[in-house]
C-alpha cells in the first residue's frame, strides 16, 4: 500500500469533517479507528478547530506526519453524515489510496443544498424563535424581512470576510437599522424580541456550550477557543447593535417574555428548530427528527420549571434527554448524533442572555451585564453537564453490550 497516500486521504476525511462541524473527539475516534484498520502500528491525532495533525507509524517502520491548518469552517451536517458513513467503510473494507480519494470524491461532489432552502432555513429559525421570545404578528413580518436580508448579505459577506467579529457586526448592525427604522414606522412593535429572534442566526451560544463541554474532558486547547470564538461572535452582535442604537439613537431596553401561549411556544420552537436543520444543511427524515427533539426538550423544560422553577434544573433535564435521545437516534440511522443534537438543543440555547449581557456591557448597566452573565454561565455548565452526564452513560451502556464507543490510541 502507498501508506503516505493512505494517510493523506484519512487527513482528507478527518479535515471535512471538522469543517462540517464534528466535535473534537468525534474526528480523533475516527482517524483512530481508519488508522487501526489499515494496521498502522502506532498512530497519534491531535485535532483542534484550527489544525490537524496525524503521525503514524507503519507496519514496516516508516514515520508519517501530516498537518493540515484549519482556516474557516461551516456547519454541513449532510456531508458529515456521508464522511463518517465513509469512515465505517474505510474501517470495513480498508480500500487501496485510489478508491479511498475515489469515494472521497463522491461524498465532496454530492449536490448542494437548494438555495432556496436557506431562504425558508433563515425565515423559520429568525422568525420562529422572534414569536417564541413574545414578537407579535407585525414583529413576524419585520422578522421575516431580516432574515432574508441576512441570507442575501451573509452570503455576499462571507465570501469576502473570514473574520467572525466583522462578520457578525456588519450583519447586526444592518438587522437593527432595518428593525428600528420599521418599528418606528408603525411595522412591528417590540424590537428587542425582534432582534433576540434574529440573533439565534448569528449566534455562537453552542460554541460556548461545547468549549465548557471540552474543558470539563479536560481538552483545553479546543474549549479555550471556542469560548473564544463565541465571545467573539457576542462581541460582534453588540458592537453592531450598539453602533446602530447610537446612530438612530434608539437605546431602549424593552426586555423580552416567552410567549404567553405555552402551545405558541411549542410550535414556534419546533418551526425554528425544523429551520436551524435545514440552515445547518440537515436533510432527509432527519430534518423531522430535529423538530421532534426540539419539541419534547423545550415541553419537558416547562415541566420541570412547573414542578421546580429552577433554570439550572430544567435546563439540565431537558439537556440530558435530548442528549440521550441525540445518541438513540445516532444509533437507529447510523449517523453522528450531533446531527440531532445541535439544532434540537437550539430552545435552551441562552442567546437572550448573550443579548442583554452585551447591551448591558454597551450601556454601562453594570447590573445588568453581571446578571445576565451569570445565567449565561449557568445555562452553558447546565447544557454542558447534561452532555458529559449522558457521555458516560452512553459509554457504559456501550461497553455492557461489548460494542465499541469511542476507541483511544492504544485501543
Amino acid at each position: 500500500m502507498d501508506y503516505n497516500k493512505i494517510v493523506q486521504g484519512i487527513l482528507d476525511i478527518g479535515e471535512a469533517m471538522l469543517i462540517s462541524g464534528a466535535e473534537n473527539f468525534r474526528i480523533e475516534d475516527s482517524i483512530y479507528r481508519m488508522c487501526r484498520s489499515y494496521g498502522f502500528k502506532k498512530y497519534d491525532a491531535f485535532v483542534i478547530p484550527t489544525n490537524l495533525q496525524i503521525t503514524v507509524e507503519t507496519p514496516e517502520g516508516e514515520i508519517i506526519t501530516q498537518i493540515r491548518h484549519i482556516e474557516n469552517a461551516d456547519f454541513d451536517f449532510d456531508q458529515l453524515d456521508y464522511m463518517n458513513n465513509l469512515c465505517r467503510h474505510v474501517c470495513e473494507d480498508t480500500p487501496a489510496a485510489a478508491e479511498l480519494h475515489e469515494r472521497f470524491l463522491e461524498v465532496k461532489g454530492r449536490p448542494p443544498q437548494r438555495k432556496i432552502t436557506r431562504y425558508f432555513a433563515a425565515v423559520m429559525g429568525g422568525t420562529g424563535f422572534a414569536v417564541f421570545f413574545g414578537s407579535n404578528f407585525t414583529d413576524a413580518i419585520v422578522a421575516i424581512i431580516v432574515s432574508l436580508m441576512i441570507v442575501v448579505v451573509g452570503k455576499w459577506l462571507s465570501k469576502r470576510e473570514g473574520n467572525l467579529f466583522i462578520y457578525n457586526t456588519i450583519l447586526s448592525f444592518l438587522s437593527e437599522m432595518i428593525i428600528v427604522l420599521a418599528t418606528r414606522n408603525g411595522l412591528g412593535a417590540h424590537p428587542e424580541r425582534i432582534m433576540i429572534g434574529i440573533v439565534m442566526l448569528l449566534i455562537s451560544g453552542l460554541s460556548t456550550t461545547n468549549g465548557i463541554r471540552e474543558i470539563l474532558q479536560k481538552d483545553y486547547i479546543s474549549g479555550f477557543i471556542n469560548i473564544m470564538n463565541s465571545i467573539l461572535g457576542a462581541a460582534g452582535i453588540a458592537v453592531g447593535t450598539g453602533l446602530a442604537m447610537m446612530l438612530m439613537d434608539d437605546f431602549n431596553a424593552e426586555g423580552f417574555i416567552l410567549n404567553h401561549s405555552i402551545p405558541i411556544q411549542l410550535i414556534s420552537c419546533t418551526i425554528a428548530c425544523v429551520g436551524f436543520a435545514f440552515w445547518f444543511q440537515i436533510r432527509g427524515r432527519q430534518v423531522i427528527y430535529s423538530g421532534i427533539g426540539a419539541f419534547f426538550t423545550w415541553g419537558i423544560y416547562l415541566i420541570v420549571m412547573e414542578i421546580k422553577p429552577s433554570n439550572f434544573l430544567a435546563t439540565l433535564v431537558a439537556a440530558i434527554f435530548v442528549a440521550f435521545y441525540a445518541f438513540c437516534m445516532s444509533r437507529i440511522n447510523k449517523a453522528p448524533s450531533t446531527i440531532f443534537l445541535t439544532a434540537s438543543v437550539f430552545p435552551l440555547i441562552p442567546g437572550p442572555n448573550l443579548y442583554y449581557m452585551m447591551y448591558g456591557c454597551l450601556t454601562k448597566d453594570v447590573a445588568m451585564a453581571v446578571s445576565e452573565t451569570l445565567i449565561l454561565i449557568v445555562t452553558c455548565l447546565a447544557i454542558a453537564f447534561a452532555f458529559n452526564i449522558v457521555d458516560i452513560a452512553s459509554r457504559g451502556i456501550m461497553r455492557a453490550r461489548k460494542h465499541d464507543y469511542r476507541i483511544g490510541k492504544h485501543s
